[in-house]
């Protein structure tokens, strides 16, 4: 039996690890805006090595991150969730204040990697969150929880924008490493997590931590773990040529900036408002179902996306895409949560992370090399047809779950 016990202080729990997320994520994305004029300024002169070594230390902490999740993840198994938590926050305050005293671009790139291994704080809260909620209230508290990365990935490239001319660079990102400060502060006086007695070793009861043999059906996990690395490759696969796609929108160039950052904003907006709502729903009715019926809805938002006319045609139909997107990767956890042991959840959950972070990298890639080889509408129908192909995968596993597990069976109601 998974799920079973939860947390007296879940709530307490939760809204510290929404604090803790957002801290963090607005300190790892506010180096956006300005990350080439931090290349440029320790000492890279060239355009187009700017461009290069700045795509290296922006990529290098995601693909970082992608390898040691899993690790992380089992030892907050072993060792608990809120010392995972403890430390990715204070590691990742240290590193990103010795980002500002970087004298060169390979000290860049190598803090820019120490920070990747060393955090890992909104992923650590996920577990810690899936973990000690209730389970019928499991979905909607993972939702909650992703308004954190979500808000603090739309508010960090705008505090990016502005804090440089206002404090200078280095200074930046000393302030990023003392709100990262704050949240590492605030998760040591204020998580309480209940530990789970661990079976002593050797007892039929004591589950084979880090193996995939400990979990009873493995379908429904690699089905989801498959729906995150999907997700995140759809969502990301966009990103490169949506500036380029608005300016053959936009009459005017000195409005290419700004609608291009509506139409990047208005799907992390929509999914801000919306995660919530769709986690209750999921509650309520089921995650499969719900993960089945986004993965349906975002992959036919795609396709007029190809045909629009006007930017802001193109900022509402973003919009529409980023409520069917909600309730994605919150289903996608609890799901995983519910159908594996309480002693491996945080590995898998590890794997669902990394899973996500592989999507962030080759998206941009793979969708920037098909909208230069064969234009930019194909980007929209190939990631269409990966979203529909995506929501297939999951109706199939759904349907064809021969004994689901207690807690799955819950959150997949209907079968």
């Amino acid at each position: 039996m998974t799920g079973s016990h939860h947390n007296a202080h879940w709530r307490q729990n939760l809204y510290v690890c929404l604090f803790g997320s957002f801290t963090t994520i607005i300190a790892m994305t506010l180096i956006l805006p300005f990350l080439p004029l931090y290349v440029e300024q320790l000492g890279v002169r060239s355009p187009s090595a700017i461009v290069q070594w700045s795509g290296v230390a922006f990529g290098v902490t995601f693909l970082a991150a992608s390898l040691v999740s899993p690790i992380w993840g089992r030892l907050a198994d072993r060792y608990g969730r809120k010392l995972m938590l403890v430390r990715a926050s204070l590691g990742m305050a240290i590193v990103m204040s010795l980002i500002g005293l970087a004298h060169n671009i390979y000290e860049l790139i190598g803090l820019r990697l120490a920070i990747g291994l060393a955090g890992g704080y909104a992923s650590g809260s996920v577990i810690l969150v899936a973990m000690q909620t209730p389970k019928e209230r499991s979905t909607w508290a993972l939702g909650t929880l992703s308004i954190g990365v979500m808000a603090g990935s739309f508010v960090g490239p705008l505090l990016g924008g502005i804090l440089p001319g206002l404090i200078g660079l280095r200074e930046t990102f000393f302030a990023a490493g003392a709100a990262i400060f704050v949240a590492f502060l605030a998760t040591c006086f204020l998580i309480r997590e209940e530990r789970v007695a661990r079976p002593p070793a050797g007892s039929p009861a004591a589950p084979r931590i880090g193996t995939w043999a400990a979990i009873p059906d493995r379908r429904p996990v690699f089905a989801m773990l498959a729906t995150a690395l999907m997700l995140m490759f759809a969502n990301m696969s966009i990103e490169p040529i949506i500036t380029v796609y608005v300016a053959q929108l936009v009459a005017d160039p000195g409005r290419i900036a700004l609608m291009s950052g509506l139409v990047m904003a208005a799907s992390a907006l929509a999914s801000i408002l919306a995660a919530p709502r769709v986690g209750r729903l999921a509650d309520r009715i089921g995650a499969w179902p719900v993960v089945i019926g986004c993965l349906v809805a975002s992959g036919l938002l795609l396709i007029p996306q190809a045909f629009v006319t006007d930017a802001w045609q193109l900022v509402a139909l973003r919009f529409l895409m980023g409520l069917a997107l909600a309730g994605l990767l919150p289903s996608v956890t609890a799901l995983i949560r519910h159908s594996v042991p309480d002693g491996v959840t945080g590995g898998v959950l590890g794997y669902s992370q990394s899973a996500q972070y592989m999507g962030q990298i080759t998206g941009p890639l793979v969708g920037g090399f098909a909208g230069a080889q064969f234009g930019m509408r194909s980007v929209f129908f190939a990631t269409s047809a990966l979203m529909l192909c995506g929501a297939a995968l999951n109706w199939m596993v759904f349907r064809n779950l021969a004994r689901p597990a207690p807690d799955t069976a819950g959150l997949g109601k209907g079968a």
